[in-house]
């Protein structure tokens, strides 16, 4: 018996115990379940049976994309969409035993996700599986399941139907999976809704919807307590008839009550637990968030505040990860947009990982949580058009009852960019949609809307669903739709990199716009080649016009793969927020390395470098961001100029001079005339060094914790090397395995999960996975003809 099934063992041994001293049958377990498993890339059918002989496949602990493990290639079926990476057919086995213990009471596994089309079965018998990719199931197992013996489950994956998706989706069993042992009556496995009805003056009134399930062979009479901050709140009796599910609402009162905000983003935690006869047989402790969110014409109010959304869209994947969710990934994707200024995500277009949302609870990160892309309509061949009349109802509930625990999560989103608007049936599709949302949860429906030609108008009746309307790259639309339907709340949900001043003027100027979502916060996989600049004799061209292979990601983030900001996020961050008011970047010389080329999704090539060896003497621009009135620029001591900042430059200085070595410097100048801030570019020298910044120096030893560290090229004075282009090789000793390492180039063909990678603009990102040891593990870094480096990372 492994040491994690013992471990289960004293767990429900315990819980038994416990459940005996109190008079009760069972108590709910929930354990990770990720370790453990083989895989194998294909198909055979016997995999499904008990007895089959997997020896020979690969052992691995969740989550996994086998998809990013691979090489990219041309002719791989998922195309430019998904990235040119292969996705085919594979099976997962795990062997478990089930402690006498679980005799009693329901086994479930939960299956946060699985990229798609999944068929699950336990010692031979089919028990379930989910068809979307995107959303969370559950699998009652207690048939089939033995307890007191060895037990086999085993997972189908398919994901051969190409294209079924316009992003990168990974393939496989990509989000964690839990093994649940419950009493048959119990609370809901998602736990309980938390809505705020009223704070003010430092007391909140709010209510609890609680599901309660009764999965036994008679009527069971219950009570529901809660506990927060040492107070309990108790329902009346409740008869719940076997085989049916009941909601439980009830009003709680806080005193002192601490507000969740972006800013101070605080939780509490609530005991719940389901009584009978004056016996516990169910408790659970949730966290939930005391917020309010208004939105109106007048604008959105968190809590009373008016706030302007600074929002990005984020699709799922991890970058150099593909898309397997590690929680230290998810949680580090909310904190880079969190840094760069963004108060707002757009979960684009599917459901995120739980980790993701947890995120967002505990940094204060507002969100959209939109379920699909589409409806009926197809946009490519397989997406969700093919199920959605089979699954379009079940996929929204377990979006709204899986997440509707979040304080973060302000508005729902049913769909994106529907093909089918000007079918009349689109109407009714989005009122379905809305009205199943608004079952369980009373917050706002949105939509996100694109013109497809010159028809906006035709919306009118679809905007008519819902509480926001979303306009995709559409808001110069706004003035005369407010005119027209001046009801009408609107935030656009997609937009041009490019547009972002225009964009935040119009947020801060007109209250029925309540913020703008950027098409997007951080570069991603698939989509290849949205959002890139180009040189004459490369393709040229939009991803969606022809394929444009090498590039196998998308180039149109704030924030790029290894999660450097770009300098157009230090100018939406200034603009949005009163943070990073001087920043300073030089626009690529057009024609240094060939006719600059920018599509619509893109920017002009800008970079943190003075480094143009053999442009001496030609002009190059220098642009100066900020928001006090006057800034100056400065060589070597030598002013280049002065110039007036202010709304009518768009809160830039351009600066043009002709390009020569040095230290360039600005100057930001307050209204008295005082130096305000300053900061530099320093021609960086040969280079000389690797320099690493580890953003975490512990790791869980668990199998599943990650170490990001950024490395970068360095000269003898410790400058960045923004130019270098240096092959660098890492290895590891000690408790932790490399699982990836690559640079921020789209067009850069080497597979992630490699042990070398050459820099880009002088950067790259090394991912460490821990395993299930302590101790120290050191990472070594080497590059033929500098000084190597290393670095220590522990694993407790």
């Amino acid at each position: 018996m492994t040491i994690r099934n013992l471990l289960l063992t004293a767990l429900m041994a315990m819980c038994g115990l416990m459940a005996h001293a109190k008079g009760t049958a069972a108590c709910y377990l929930s354990e990770n379940f990720d370790a453990g498993w083989r895989f194998c890339l294909g198909d055979d059918e016997k995999a499904a049976k008990a007895e089959f002989d997997d020896t020979k496949w690969q052992r691995l602990t969740l989550p996994h994309d086998w998809s990013i493990l691979e090489a990219v290639d041309r002719n791989a079926p998922a195309g430019n969409d998904g990235g040119y990476y292969p996705t085919g057919t594979g099976w997962y086995r795990k062997a478990f035993t089930l402690p006498a213990a679980t005799a009693e009471g329901r086994i479930y596994l939960y299956f946060e996700g699985v990229y798609m089309n999944s068929m699950v079965y336990v010692n031979g018998q089919l028990v379930g599986g989910h068809k979307y990719g995107y959303s969370s199931f559950f699998c009652d197992i207690t048939d089939a399941a033995r307890s007191g013996a060895r037990n086999v489950v085993a997972v189908r994956v398919d994901n051969s139907q190409q294209k079924n998706c316009r992003w990168y989706s990974g393939s496989g069993i990509y989000r964690h999976v839990r093994l649940i042992h419950s009493n048959a009556t119990h609370l809901d496995h998602w736990g309980a809704a938390f809505n705020t009805i009223a704070a003010t003056g430092g007391k909140a009134e709010v209510e609890v919807v609680t599901d309660v399930i009764n999965d036994g062979n008679a009527d069971r009479t219950i009570s529901l307590q809660i506990t927060v901050e040492g107070k309990t709140f108790s329902s009346a009796p409740v008869t719940i008839a076997t085989g049916k599910k009941q909601s439980i609402a009830q009003r709680i009162n806080i005193d002192n009550a601490l507000l969740w905000d972006i800013d101070s983003p605080n939780l509490y935690t609530a005991q719940l637990s389901l009584i009978e006869g004056g016996k516990c047989i169910d408790s659970r402790e949730q966290k939930f968030g005391i917020r309010t969110i208004d939105v109106s014409t007048s604008g959105i109010t968190l809590n009373g505040r008016k706030t302007i959304i600074n929002g990005g869209c984020v699709h799922h994947d991890n970058g150099l990860l593909g898309a397997a969710a590690f929680d230290r990934a998810e949680v580090r994707k909310v904190k880079l947009m969190k840094q760069a200024g963004f108060n707002a995500i757009r979960t684009s277009h599917n459901l995120p990982s739980e980790a993701f949302l947890d995120a967002c609870d505990s940094i204060g990160m507002l969100v959209i949580d939109e379920a699909f892309d589409g409806w009926r309509d197809k946009k490519t061949d397989h997406d969700y058009a093919s199920i959605f009349d089979q699954c379009w109802q079940e996929d929204t509930r377990t979006m709204v009852l899986r997440d509707r625990r979040h304080p973060s999560i302000m508005a729902w989103s049913i769909g994106n960019e529907v093909i089918e608007r000007k079918k009349i049936e689109v109407v009714t599709t989005a009122r379905k949609l809305a009205e199943e949302i608004h079952r369980y949860d009373p917050r706002s429906v949105t939509s996100a809307l694109a013109s497809w030609d010159r028809d906006w108008e035709i919306y009118d009746p679809l905007a008519a669903q819902l509480d926001i309307t979303g306009y995709n790259y559409m808001i110069h639309k706004a003035e005369s739709d407010h005119r027209r339907v001046p009801e009408r709340i609107m935030w656009q949900t997609e937009s041009y990199p490019r547009d972002a001043f225009s964009n935040w003027q119009k947020a801060t100027t007109h209250d029925y716009i309540l913020g703008d979502f950027v098409w997007t916060g951080i570069d991603y996989l698939g989509e290849s080649g949205i959002g890139r600049f180009w040189y004459d004799g490369e393709p040229k061209g939009e991803h969606y016009e022809r394929d444009l292979f090498p590039c196998h990601a998308a180039y149109c983030g704030d924030i790029d793969l290894t999660g450097w900001r770009k300098p157009i996020s230090h100018y939406r961050d200034m603009l949005y927020n009163d943070t990073g008011k001087l920043y300073l970047a030089v626009k690529e010389p057009d024609g240094y390395q060939g006719k600059i080329r920018t599509g619509m999704w893109a920017v002009w090539p800008t970079w943190e470098c003075w480094n143009w060896p053999g442009h001496e003497g030609k002009d190059i621009d220098v642009e100066v961001y900020t928001k006090h009135p006057k800034v100056r620029l400065w060589i070597d001591g030598e002013m280049v100029g002065e110039k007036m900042v202010g709304l009518s430059t768009e809160y830039k200085a351009t600066f043009r001079m002709p390009y020569r070595p040095g230290c360039l410097k600005a100057e930001a100048i307050d209204a008295d005339g005082n130096i305000a801030e300053t900061t530099s570019i320093t021609t960086a020298g040969a280079p000389y060094a690797i320099r690493t910044r580890v953003e975490n120096r512990k790791m869980k030893a668990n199998g599943q914790d990650l170490s990001f560290v950024q490395l970068e090229v360095v000269d003898k004075e410790g400058r960045l090397c923004a130019d270098a282009a240096i092959d660098i090789t890492a290895s590891v000793s000690g408790p932790a395995t490399i699982a990836a390492m690559g640079n921020a180039d789209i067009k850069d063909q080497k597979p992630y999960p490699a042990a070398h990678a050459t820099t880009w603009h002088g950067r790259a990102l090394l991912i460490l996975r821990s395993t299930t040891k302590a101790g120290t593990a050191k990472l070594s870094l080497k590059a033929k003809g500098l000084k190597g480096t290393t670095a220590a990372i522990k694993a407790e």
